[in-house]
């Protein structure tokens, strides 16, 4: 009888975002972390200790060249995740990528050729999907329950939630661009997924920064620096049409004068049916002899963890050799949508997608 080994898996990045994955990977039965890095190695040394892991390497080139690692997160800013991607992969590495993909659309055709040539699994975390609600939804969606979906709207709105004023979050450089390619990312996926991937042809979209310019709307997550910049939007605004004819309506925002609870929601108009996700919780919509049918989703287990599941699926398309559905494909469409919005945003006018790589 043979041994499974477990993954080892190497984490390029102890931050914020980083600890929250060696959290989870920590308590999987098919992993072990193995190996930490971060450009602040004290940092790294301490995640270390808290978490078990292996060794610490003294940069993320040591990590990579290390044949016993097999798999890596990568949870650094977003300048460098098509640099440390491909990198990735071409080491021979399974790739868990942070979210956006990439920057921009031209370091996101990068990773999707690097991923095709090393036929390694690269996979983006986003943890939307395995919300026990959105997975409610998607097994109604599927079993046809909601008919055609013909329109969808998905919006992520913060009152004052402006992150890490002038460091890398607020740089267009470094990190592509404000709520839209931090928040809106998760939406696009999130929603286009249960919509049942239509192809998207167009995108008609404004971005505005409002508040940011002026150091106002800041939030909680990650320090200020008051001597950087603020080059980004802090609202944005889409709508997205499919080669199915459906649309999906789009609004985020770091910082506005407006109403909302800061959660993330999505509303699916369909032919038979409708669905609404706000945070963790869900409703399902129909119409039964003339009158409206709402049914509540069962509220998630208190120890129900998203997390988990996105990681063991992860490790087990690694195990497998499939594709996850958070694959490399999926990535490069949401930033061909990103890009397209920034764009649309600069010129006044309605973007075409062009689809180079399928």
């Amino acid at each position: 009888m043979s041994i499974v080994k477990p993954t080892r898996i190497g984490i390029i990045g102890s931050g914020n975002i980083g600890n929250v994955h060696m959290e989870t990977f920590k308590t999987m039965p098919g992993a072990q972390l193995a190996g930490v890095t971060d450009v602040y190695l004290p940092l790294a040394e301490t995640r270390a200790k808290e978490h078990n892991i292996e060794q610490v390497y003294a940069n993320s080139d040591k990590l990579l060249a290390d044949p016993s690692i097999d798999a890596v997160v990568i949870a650094v800013s977003n300048e460098w995740h098509a640099p440390l991607a491909v990198q990735a992969l071409e080491a021979g590495k399974h790739v868990l990528l942070e979210k956006p993909m990439a920057i921009d659309l031209a370091s996101a055709r990068l990773i999707v050729e690097a991923e095709r040539k090393a036929g390694k699994i690269l996979m983006i975390p986003h943890q939307m999907r395995w919300e026990a609600s959105s997975i409610a939804v998607k097994e109604q969606v599927e079993k046809g329950a909601l008919g055609d979906i013909y329109h969808a709207k998905a919006s992520y709105l913060r009152r004052k939630g402006i992150p890490g004023w002038g460091t890398w979050f607020t740089q267009m450089e470094k990190s592509g661009g404000g709520p839209l390619i931090d928040l809106g990312v998760h939406m696009l996926d999130l929603t286009m997924y249960l919509m049942g991937n239509p192809k998207p042809v167009s995108v008609y979209g404004a971005t505005y920064a409002e508040f940011g310019p002026r150091k106002q709307g800041i939030g909680t997550w990650g320090a200020p620096n008051w001597q950087g910049k603020f080059d980004v939007e802090d609202l944005a605004t889409a709508l997205v049409k499919f080669d199915n004819g459906a649309t999906l309506s789009l609004d985020v925002s770091w910082a506005g004068l407006l109403e909302t609870d800061n959660l993330p929601v999505v509303q699916l108009l369909g032919t038979e049916g409708g669905a609404y996700l706000k945070g963790a919780k869900g409703k399902l919509f129909a119409e039964k002899f003339d009158r409206i049918v709402e049914t509540e989703l069962g509220a998630p287990a208190a120890n129900d963890d998203p997390r988990a599941r996105m990681v063991q699926h992860f490790l087990s398309a690694i195990e497998s050799g499939s594709q996850p559905i958070t694959s490399v494909m999926t990535g490069y469409t949401n930033n061909l949508i990103l890009d397209a919005i920034y764009r649309s945003s600069q010129t006044g006018d309605e973007v075409k997608l062009n689809w180079d790589i399928e």
